[in-house]
């Protein structure tokens, strides 16, 4: 059975969950339509990414 050597000092435990915190998601306004997106993402409304068209856009039925 696996047994630690020495006691694990709190600030390392600590240290150790630094990363497990919950964050919620990014989200920013975007310049042309005002929606709100995910960064780096395309913006599905409008097709558009980084200034250029790159989905066509399909009209509301």
């Amino acid at each position: 059975m696996a047994v630690p050597k020495s006691k694990i000092s709190k600030s390392k435990r600590n240290q150790r969950r630094a990363h497990d915190a919950l964050r919620s998601d990014a989200y920013i306004e975007d310049k042309d339509s005002g929606e709100l997106r995910r960064p780096h993402h395309i913006d599905l409304k409008t097709g558009m990414y980084k200034g250029r068209q790159v989905l066509k856009v399909k009209d509301a039925i």
